[in-house]
């Protein structure tokens, strides 16, 4: 997985990457005058359960 999460409340973009079970994220930059505040991640992998995730990804932002 690699994605850039923006969170409510922070000025900086939040880089997540992860290869299995390991997980690893850094404030990157702050976003720039203009740039679009949103969150992107790609799951990079073969079968994976779409429906799954996007049903916890929804959960999330409840």
């Amino acid at each position: 997985m690699k994605g850039i999460l923006a969170f409510a409340g922070d000025d900086d973009r939040y880089v997540v990457q992860g290869v299995h079970m390991i997980i690893e994220g850094d404030h990157q930059r702050p976003w720039k005058e203009g740039e679009k505040r949103e969150s992107c991640l790609v799951f990079i992998g073969r079968n994976l359960p779409m429906e799954m995730l996007e049903a916890h990804f929804a959960a999330c932002a409840a």
